[in-house]
């Protein structure tokens, strides 16, 4: 570590000069900044289902419609004369946007037989007689509600769906009517939006919640800042890499620079604050930084480890998003922790700093030192944790709700619901029947349509529109062009040769409901294919357990060897790993009792967890190691090594936790659940670390009221 200082005294300008211009670099690159917000396309592209429910879409040019709920404002039928004028006119105005395709309505685009266009001007004008056709024609089956005041449109967009979504929603309807929106391109105009607005916002507030946090401890915020600079620039820097290489921003990826910044914080706060002791000893610049170095030096390149094995664990998820957000975080916290061994000591050692003033830490010391005298402490707390989790971990739920991201109050989820409602399904599910091309069709239709009310009696759907309920209400000449393919249902093309895709809308359901579907439509021979948004969401939740399981157990092995690694001493690795262990049970037992669900988002905390509060541990282990060197024939030690780790170590639990408190103004509730999660997470590791370590020391470690030496 003296070799090291000296390098980075002697050349602190190279180094300086070289982190400048990577800076520029990565600054230079984010203007390349996009967004991918389908949150469903991973799971089409990496489930056997998944696949297959693209390709049917595809083989049917079908794509996710966006659904418009029409409501009239005086309560009347659309089913009327001046209710059709009014839906022909919604249809004719959304159909002039050049984001549309065509629109489904309950009205049809023709009159039968007649072949005439059906517009606002003929329906003003039609005969009466001539209204009822449409008023029981199959669209109206489909699209008019129970309630008469209350019909759908099934908006099919063209090209890009997020254009297209918002322009459907800008668009000028009918002044008479109502309209609320929902389908999944809806949902991606949302998540578009909140991503921009969260990474203007989160991160810079974030950093400002932990200079707050580092200059209470460090008593100067000029420090505070000098202490993030590692952190800020490792996830300037990781962006930049990765929008240079053309890696999109997701829901899930979107929270990787606050990750960076509060977890890659740590070991640019316990540099300074060793630098600052040091400084306080009359040493001089290139003394501070070798000082500082060999005291933090080595436990600062085993936390960046640790910390980036924590997150690198998420890999044996097998969920891309998650895997992203591992790889891409620790990607940021190796770069951090490089600042902190390079720049950051070439940047203090031309600066004078502070003498310290201890505002923050003084207090837990106290507490931490008076625990490990009475080691009844620890055994209680540790006790009452371990019920604690228990009792509630076994009660620990996966989220399979496709709409986890927003919360209850949020306009898209209250537009789905009030679609749901009225219509059974704003999310609809499609589906393909196997037919014979060689064989007569009504024998099969009469089949197929007994299987759509055996799919309509399972729980959770409400409705199944197939073409085997609507091609025998169908003219001959309309049902031909129907099975040829040459004319479209509101639901889009409904035939091919060998396959009638059909349509299931789901109402209110469960997860086990989703499981008794999937089973259902398996068992039916006739059923080639069935998927959709909940479906796959629930497939989701079963690889979100798993992905609970085998990112922890890989956490545990990496961090685990690191340890054996670096102590060569088997009860030494594994008292470092006894306080996160707990905290990793209390986190899950949290989870239970808080009825936060795991889901994209909180999936992670536990390994996070693990790999950033082992930190606390390295950092303990080794102050009274170095402490103990110091001083081994006299009492005190442990004390001594408190009095040095206790500080930062109580700084960064806090500051991560306050740090990660501005995911309260996120607009996405995974962020509100992960930033409750880091409150206990990092206040229970640090308060176990404090208290378990000492409590298993030696007796003499510990005095009070006594300094030893080693201060």
């Amino acid at each position: 570590m003296t070799a090291l200082a000296r390098f980075v005294v002697v050349r602190a300008r190279l180094v300086l000069a070289l982190t400048a211009l990577t800076t520029i670099a990565a600054i230079a690159m984010l203007p390349r900044l996009a967004f991918d917000v389908d949150v469903t396309s991973f799971l089409t592209e990496s489930t056997e289902d998944g696949r297959a429910f693209a390709a049917m879409q595809e083989a049917y040019g079908a794509s996710d419609p966006i659904m418009v709920l029409l409501e009239r404002d005086d309560g009347q039928a659309f089913d009327q004369r001046d209710g059709m004028v009014l839906v022909a006119r919604a249809r004719d105005a959304l159909l002039a946007l050049d984001t549309v395709a065509s629109v489904g309505s309950f009205l049809p685009e023709r009159l039968p037989l007649v072949g005439t266009e059906v517009g606002p001007d003929l329906l003003a004008t039609l005969p009466a007689p001539l209204l009822t056709p449409l008023r029981r024609g199959p669209g109206a089956e489909m699209l008019l509600g129970d309630d008469p005041a209350t019909t759908l449109l099934v908006v099919q967009p063209r090209g890009e769906p997020i254009g297209a979504a918002r322009s459907v929603i800008d668009a000028s309807l009918p002044d008479a009517v109502s309209a609320t929106f929902a389908g999944n391109p809806v949902v991606f105009a949302e998540v578009l939006d909140l991503l921009g607005w969260f990474l203007l916002a989160i991160p810079p507030l974030v950093f400002a919640l932990l200079v707050v946090v580092f200059t209470a401890t460090l008593g100067d915020p000029r420090l505070a800042v000098l202490a993030m600079v590692p952190a800020v620039l490792g996830s300037l820097w990781t962006f930049g890499a990765l929008f240079a290489l053309g890696v999109e921003v997701d829901l899930v990826t979107v929270i990787v620079p606050v990750f960076v910044i509060v977890m890659g914080s740590a070991d640019g706060l316990h540099f300074v604050a060793h630098l600052q002791d040091a400084a306080a000893r009359g040493l001089d610049r290139a003394a501070r930084v070798a000082s500082a170095l060999r005291e933090v030096g080595v436990p600062m390149a085993l936390t960046t480890v640790s910390t980036a094995a924590g997150f690198l664990s998420l890999l044996a998820t097998g969920v891309e998003p998650i895997r992203q957000l591992g790889t891409f975080v620790a990607i940021g916290i190796g770069l951090a922790g490089a600042i902190s061994f390079f720049a950051l000591p070439a940047l203090t050692s031309r600066l004078e700093l502070p003498a310290p003033r201890r505002a923050l830490g003084s207090g837990v010391e106290t507490l931490a030192i008076r625990a490990a005298q009475h080691r009844w402490i620890a055994a209680a707390l540790a006790l009452a944790l371990a019920a604690f989790a228990l009792v509630f971990v076994p009660r620990l739920q996966v989220d399979a709700d496709p709409l986890f991201f927003f919360g209850p109050d949020h306009r898209v989820r209250q537009a789905f619901e009030r679609v749901s409602v009225a219509f059974g399904g704003a999310t609809p599910l499609f589906g393909e029947f196997a037919v014979d091309p060689g064989s007569p069709l009504d024998p099969q239709l009469a089949t197929l349509r007994e299987r759509s009310r055996e799919l309509e009696a399972l729980p959770g759907i409400e409705r199944v529109i197939s073409l085997a309920d609507l091609l025998p209400r169908l003219p001959e000449a309309e049902r031909d062009e129907v099975l040829s393919g040459e004319r479209s249902l509101p639901f889009g093309p409904m035939a091919r040769e060998g396959g009638l895709r059909f349509v299931v809308l789901p109402g209110a359901y469960a997860s086990e409901d989703v499981v008794a579907w999937r089973e259902a439509a398996a068992a039916m021979p006739e059923v080639r294919v069935l998927s959709g948004t909940p479906m796959l969401f629930e497939a989701l939740s079963d690889r979100i357990a798993r992905a609970q399981a085998g990112s922890l157990g890989l956490a545990f092995v990496l961090v685990g060897l690191l340890l054996w690694v670096t102590y060569r001493r088997l009860g030494r690795a594994l008292l470092a790993l006894a306080p996160i262990t707990l905290t990793v049970a209390v986190v899950l037992g949290f989870l239970a009792a808080s009825g936060i669900h795991l889901n994209l988002i909180t999936v992670v905390a536990s390994s996070i967890v693990l790999g950033v509060g082992i930190d606390y541990a390295i950092h303990l282990v080794a102050a009274i190691e170095h402490a103990r060197r110091r001083a081994p024939d006299g009492p005190g030690w442990v004390q001594a090594g408190l009095r040095t780790a206790t500080r930062p170590i109580a700084a960064n639990a806090l500051g991560i936790a306050v740090g990660l408190s501005a995911l309260q103004l996120s607009p996405l509730r995974p962020h509100h659940q992960i930033s409750a999660l880091m409150w206990v997470a990092m206040l229970v590791a640090a308060a176990l670390t404090l208290v378990l370590i000492p409590a298993t020391s030696p007796p003499t470690g510990v005095r009070i009221g006594e300094r030893s030496e080693a201060d």
